[in-house]
């Protein structure tokens, strides 16, 4: 069953290595997932699965490689595995999505439990989706997840896919579901609209509502903004 959720934002940007002299304007946000991260931690899972949005869905045993080389840093990670390697060659079977390489980087040091990656399709159907968080729930006595996945990147003029004048209210929806661990609402987000809107979180949000469908979760938002015109959001559910 599920016992607690994590909800970060995806950007590679969050690699200090790959945002660069950039990466002091993420620091707030970088934070925030830490503290996100103590939340699951402090749950005592029997198993944490790393969600992520991508282009194949597919999972990920632990130890599962990635890396952060088409991003221009030398930086390699292993899924569940305590510290990332920088330097040296590139792995041979490098296999984790981009969403999934930037959680493994964020789990750098966790030591609560094993690490599994699940990979969900950006095009997934919501009840696919709920069907694929359900399967997770159930995978362990106690499982908690750490879902990655970002707002619209429709916010600004300067965003990566410019200013959607709906974007903004989209956000907000998703921001309120999250601090209150509405389930319902999660479900109900619109496919098409959020790939309009370039939210790529879409997906991972629609297995979470999935998997916590009635376990009782009260959730808390511990980060909301859109820096670079996307929207980032970090929450626990406990």
């Amino acid at each position: 069953m599920l016992v607690a959720a994590a909800v970060c934002p995806c950007p590679p940007l969050l690699v200090p290595e790959v945002a660069a002299g950039a990466a002091p304007e993420l620091d707030a946000l970088r934070d925030a997932c830490g503290d996100a991260l103590g939340l699951l931690a402090a749950s005592r899972p029997d198993l944490l699965v790393a969600v992520g949005p991508a282009e194949v869905q597919g999972a990920f045993p632990p130890g599962t490689r990635g890396s952060f080389r088409p991003f221009g840093v030398a930086l390699d990670v292993r899924l569940g595995i305590a510290e990332p390697k920088a330097g040296g060659q590139p792995s041979a079977d490098v296999a984790l999505p981009a969403s999934l390489a930037v959680a493994a980087w964020l789990l750098r040091g966790w030591k609560a439990c094993p690490v599994e990656g699940l990979a969900v399709g950006e095009q997934l159907a919501p009840e696919r989706c709920a069907a694929a968080g359900r399967g997770a729930a159930a995978s362990a006595e106690r499982v908690a997840l750490l879902v990655m996945g970002d707002g619209s990147a429709c916010r600004t003029v300067k965003a990566p896919g410019y200013l959607d004048e709906r974007a903004e209210a989209f956000d907000t929806g998703v921001a309120a579901a999250l601090a209150a661990a509405d389930t319902s609402a999660l479900a109900g987000l619109d496919p098409e609209l959020a790939a309009q809107l370039s939210a790529a979180g879409r997906a991972p949000w629609q297995l979470l509502a999935g998997a916590a469908g009635g376990a009782g979760l009260g959730g808390q938002l511990l980060y909301e903004d859109a820096p670079y015109g996307v929207g980032y959001f970090v929450a626990g559910w406990t």
